[in-house]
């Protein structure tokens, strides 16, 4: 029988989320976050504030691309629409050495196909240039599994790669932010957010796994008008998962159970172009990064528990919007 990643455990319950692994995230989030940087403010954006113009022409020019930029960047902020997404999942669940065998488990690899819809809104409602958006997304395939056969009640049997095959998948999303757009030099806006959402897998192994978890972030929007109505923008953000779950199908060899999973800080890092067609209809696409960890379960009566695990989706966009 396929392994699920639950294993016999025979000590006491010890939650263990891999700090090495939280660790390089952060150092890669720096990292992004300055090339980030790199890319939204080019040297004509960082320029000296105090240089002069060379002319009132040329100040009165600057002056009216300085608007079109900011209202470029309005009118991609204010859009209903559909996207067609694929992500590509990387999931590993690893043993710590004392409850489980120390190392790789099991693995799920593999894109999955989906649609998600969106509702953003930048206006002028509490504090000014106030920032809504919502989301939702749903995606449905097949992911490559590889692991290790699970002989109940010894334990898992081989070693890992022994076992290979496919399962099922279903990933949703719900997200809702609030933020306030800062508009700097005319031609860009820096919108800090707070956000949160719900997130669920259904894995297809056994008689099927569903993983959870509620998360909220803080995170800062870089928008910056390329001209044309052209909108470039990178959303970073970082935060905490809580509400970490699984919830096990019953087999004829395995009890079900739903338990707490230990939570994780969370990071995502996503860039996107926005582009209006006309005066209402919008092209958009990108592709984000997002990461987290679930933390081992407590022990279940019948001697299971779900180990450490590793989580990573990249995600790209193509999609339309409708301007208001």
């Amino acid at each position: 029988m396929a392994a699920t990643g639950l294993y016999i455990h025979r000590s006491s319950y010890i939650e263990n989320i891999p700090t090495l692994h939280l660790m390089r995230r952060r150092n890669y989030l720096r990292l992004l976050l300055v090339f980030t940087g790199c890319i939204i403010f080019p040297a004509t954006v960082l320029a000296d504030p105090t240089a002069q113009k060379s002319s009132g022409a040329s100040s009165g020019s600057s002056a009216s691309s300085a608007g079109g930029g900011s209202s470029d960047i309005k009118a991609a902020n204010n859009q209903i629409g559909y996207q067609s997404i694929s992500t590509s999942v990387s999931y590993t669940e690893t043993g710590n050495g004392v409850q489980t065998t120390a190392g790789t488990l099991d693995t799920e690899t593999g894109a999955i196909s989906g649609s998600a819809y969106y509702f953003s809104a930048m206006n002028d409602v509490l504090l000014g240039n106030d920032y809504f958006r919502a989301t939702y997304d749903m995606s449905i395939g097949y992911t490559n599994y590889i692991g290790a056969s699970l002989n109940l009640p010894n334990g898992p049997t081989g070693v890992y790669g022994s076992l290979v095959g496919t399962s099922s998948a279903v990933l949703k999303n719900i997200t809702a932010r609030y933020g306030k757009g800062f508009a700097y030099r005319g031609n860009a806006m820096l919108t800090p957010y707070f956000e949160i959402g719900v997130h669920t897998w259904d894995r297809g192994v056994n008689g099927g796994e569903r993983y959870s978890h509620n998360y909220y972030a803080y995170g800062l929007l870089t928008q910056y008008s390329l001209g044309n109505k052209l909108v470039l923008s990178v959303d970073a953000m970082g935060g905490h998962t809580n509400g970490s779950a699984i919830a096990v199908t019953s087999t004829t060899q395995i009890t079900g159970f739903t338990t707490a999973l230990g939570d994780s800080e969370l990071y995502k890092i996503g860039v996107a172009l926005d582009y209006a067609l006309g005066a209402k209809l919008h092209v958009n696409a990108g592709v984000d990064y997002t990461a987290f960890v679930y933390g081992i379960s407590a022990t279940q009566p019948s001697g299971l528990l779900e180990p450490d695990s590793n989580t990573n989706y990249i995600t790209v966009r193509f999609g339309l919007g409708w301007g208001f």
